[in-house]
């Protein structure tokens, strides 16, 4: 590993390259399921409404654990955290692959399965939010961070494709296995993962551990006035996965043209995880807001509409702004909020976008049929952008200068560091 491009340099550390490997492998599996899951509901009962129920039940899990898993996540091992949650959506997941192999499902096991996975994932993003910086050395935490970013992105290129010629040639149910297997791999390697057992703080009770962990986000106005961003531009953002294909539709070739600013968003991500693999900006947070200005730019292009080479470019941008922004704010959530409580603060972080993201998908077709699709468009791009306008006036947010800078110093304090425990 020593001869690695100092851009990735983080896979000379042993802790984070398992963890890497694990988390590149289960991305895979994810990239691929969402065209399989829509179409074996589906085949199973031909109802968008059916669609619409298991992918609700994904949802209310989600939303309904998630702060749990960032007790739990504080309270256990993380590592062992997400190695039952693996270890849970595995089982699920094959047991969805044997069942549309053999032919024999039906929506309460999509429902079922959707939910328990939701709830197992509560678990998993916490715990692994709070695991990153055990497994690397702070210089290298961004980079750490990007090179996530960068293979899950990279999953979402082809991924996808893979699925639907999967689905086409011999059914939903292998890609379930295959996601199964995924999962399995990354169990695999979190079981080889070795970080040293962080100090276990007193035992309270679960609404104890809660308030301590909202207590941590409200005594820092840099995280509570972030997620109060992040909620509200989330909600706006919903106007485009509303509304963005119904403009698609009318002004231009309909899923061709949508399949195009994908596939551009896509390389976006791909490019936004490279880019921030060395890019160190002076001024971190406020970069993570402002870069997402161009979101609102991207509403204002689709109000037009202005022709499909631009919004391309636009949806580049966009997506590799939306990585960016996010790879700043975890290396700075992980850097700068005690290790004792990071996983309960980052459950607050997704509690926001699934509390937020549902309202924008149901407020924006009603809202366009009222005031019509431009206008819509409109009104959310002028909420994204007052919204970062607004919060990067937070002076925390506007002063918090860089959390550490990688040199080639980190493999020798690496090499120095005492044997891992757990």
């Amino acid at each position: 590993m020593r001869g690695l491009p100092d851009s990735f340099g983080a896979l000379r550390e042993r802790p984070f390259r398992l963890l890497w490997l694990g988390q590149g492998t289960s991305a895979i599996g994810d990239a691929m399921t969402g065209v399989a899951l829509t179409f074996a509901v589906l085949g199973t009962s031909g109802s968008a409404t059916d669609l619409g129920i298991v992918l609700g039940a994904f949802t209310i899990a989600h939303a309904v654990f998630i702060l749990a898993g960032g007790v739990w996540s504080d309270r256990l091992p993380r590592r062992l955290v997400m190695l039952a949650a693996d270890i849970v959506r595995a089982t699920v997941q094959a047991t969805l692959a044997v069942l549309l192999i053999t032919g024999n499902t039906e929506l309460w096991h999509f429902v079922a399965i959707a939910f328990v996975t939701g709830a197992a994932e509560s678990f998993f993003g916490p715990a692994s939010t709070g695991l990153i910086p055990q497994t690397i050395s702070p210089a290298r935490l961004q980079q750490a961070n990007g090179l996530i970013a960068l293979t899950r992105s990279g999953s979402w290129i082809f991924g996808p494709a893979l699925s639907g010629v999967l689905v086409a040639t011999v059914g939903a149910g292998w890609v379930f296995a295959i996601d199964a297997a995924s999962f399995l791999v990354s169990a695999l390697f979190l079981s080889l993962l070795r970080v040293p057992l962080p100090a276990v703080p007193e035992r309270q009770s679960f609404l104890a551990d809660l308030a301590h962990g909202w207590r941590e986000v409200r005594s820092r106005q840099w995280v509570w006035a972030s997620l109060i961003a992040f909620g509200i531009g989330n909600m706006a953002w919903g106007a485009m996965s509303v509304l963005g294909p119904l403009v698609a539709e009318q002004e231009f070739s309909g899923p061709t043209t949508w399949g195009l600013l994908s596939a551009a968003g896509g390389i976006g991500g791909v490019v936004g995880g490279v880019l921030v693999l060395r890019w160190r900006p002076r001024r971190p947070l406020l970069t993570s807001h402002l870069v997402i200005l161009v979101f609102g730019v991207q509403l204002f292009a689709f109000a037009v509409p202005i022709p499909v080479p631009a919004l391309m470019v636009l949806s580049f941008l966009g997506i590799l702004a939306v990585v960016v922004a996010n790879t700043i704010w975890e290396t700075v959530l992980q850097a700068k909020v005690p290790r004792a409580s990071l996983s309960r603060v980052s459950s607050y972080d997704y509690a926001v976008s699934f509390i937020f993201m549902p309202i924008g998908y149901a407020i924006w077709g009603p809202l366009a049929a009222a005031i019509g699709i431009r206008t819509t468009l409109i009104l959310a791009g002028a909420i994204v952008i007052a919204t970062k306008l607004a919060v990067v006036l937070a002076p925390e947010i506007r002063r918090m200068g860089q959390v550490g800078v990688a040199t080639e110093a980190a493999d020798e304090e690496t090499a120095a560091a005492p044997v891992a425990t757990a």
